[in-house]
Parts: C-alpha cells; sequence; structure tokens
C-alpha cells in the first residue's frame, strides 16, 4: 500500500492498481492526480468536503466514484455531485479492493452542532475514522490518526490508538498546527507513549506499507 499525504485530513492510497482519495477539503490543495477510482468523504465539514475541490478531481477522473453517507450526500446532491452511499457496516468493492464503512456520528464538538461521520476501512489495511474515535470490529495495518481538532485532545488520540492497536500509525488533521508542533510535540508523545510504529507524513509526502 502506497500513501500519500496532500495536507489535513487529504490522503491519496493505492492499494492493488486502485487508487482512492480520502477527504478533499479547504486545507489542503487540490491534489494533482488523475485516474481516481474512487474519492471517500468521512463527512460534510468544509475541511473534509470541498465541492469545488471534488468537482475539479471528477474533472480529471470522470470515472470516479464518490462514496459517502446520507448526510453529506446532501451537501454532493446540493450542487449536482452524484454519488454513492453507504451506511455503518456496509461494504462496496471498487475493482477488488473492499471499502467499508464503520461509525455514524461525528465526535462532539458542541450540542449544538451534530453531524454524521463515518471512518474507512480501505482494502482491509488502513482505516481512516474521519472526526472520531470510532474502533473497526477487525484488526487495523495502518491507522491514519487525528492529532487535531477542536472536537479532541492528544491524550485522546494516544489512548486510541492504544485500543485500535494497528501495526502502524500515520498523523492526519493537523492543519491547525504549526511544523514544530507536529514534528515535535505530537511525535514525541505518540511514539513515547504508544507501541505502534509511528510515521510522520507533511504535506507531499508518501509512505510505503
Amino acid at each position: 500500500m502506497r500513501i500519500t499525504k496532500f495536507g489535513h485530513a487529504c490522503l491519496l492510497i493505492e492499494e492493488a492498481g486502485v487508487k482512492v482519495l480520502m477527504d478533499p477539503g479547504a486545507f489542503n490543495k487540490t491534489p494533482d492526480v488523475e485516474g481516481l477510482d474512487a474519492i471517500l468523504i468521512t463527512h460534510e465539514h468544509q475541511d473534509h468536503c470541498d465541492v469545488a475541490q471534488i468537482n475539479e478531481l471528477l474533472a480529471r477522473s470522470p470515472e470516479a466514484q464518490v462514496i459517502t453517507h446520507a448526510g453529506a450526500g446532501k451537501v454532493l446532491e446540493e450542487v449536482g455531485i452524484a454519488h454513492t452511499l453507504i451506511k455503518h457496516g456496509e461494504e462496496v468493492t471498487i475493482k477488488d479492493v473492499s471499502i467499508k464503512s464503520y461509525g455514524t456520528d461525528h465526535a462532539v464538538i458542541y450540542e449544538s452542532v451534530p453531524c454524521q461521520n463515518t471512518g474507512f476501512m480501505v482494502a482491509g489495511r488502513l482505516f481512516f475514522p474521519g472526526d472520531s474515535f470510532v474502533v473497526p470490529p477487525e484488526s487495523v495495518e495502518v491507522l491514519a490518526l487525528p492529532t487535531g481538532g477542536p472536537w479532541m485532545k492528544l491524550g485522546e488520540a494516544i489512548e486510541y490508538a492504544k485500543e485500535v492497536k494497528s501495526k502502524f500509525v500515520i498523523p492526519v488533521h493537523d492543519a491547525m498546527h504549526i511544523e514544530p508542533y507536529r514534528k515535535g510535540v505530537v511525535e514525541r508523545l505518540l511514539t513515547t507513549n504508544i507501541d505502534t510504529e509511528y510515521r510522520y507524513m507533511g504535506e507531499g509526502s508518501t509512505e510505503e506499507f
């Protein structure tokens, strides 16, 4: 599996000849990629679901399937973006690569701003929880771990990583952090508190798993 981070929560996952893009949002530049097979949207917040960016990506990859839940689907429907809905526990297959949905709710920011959220398991290897700490009912090789945001603190990310017990952890949801904090405090606290291989991913970086 090859993973490229375009910033914040936007990842390109390449597995078995399939290209899957996660959460293109307002905190990352539009990825310069073509030949996408799927675009996955965990929820409708603009840092995960930038409709202008999605339209630009679909212009380059018109065969790409946009997959999300009903909440984000309403946003896409309003701007005419075709999409496939997926519910918690459901699975779709893209050229023999499985995409599974786990979870239903965004972590609470404030009680007056509820939001749906789904985590995605890609190819039975990488789990991206979106803005939540949902634990999938299967083993995880690579965990895309949220490390910052208005709905969490870093200690919760550490406990979540311990609970999931993945082989590898890569940081996401970190656009609000300055680089010395990302590469210093976050990395130090995670690597000293979890028994998981932590691979720092800055914007534009690629890792093989």
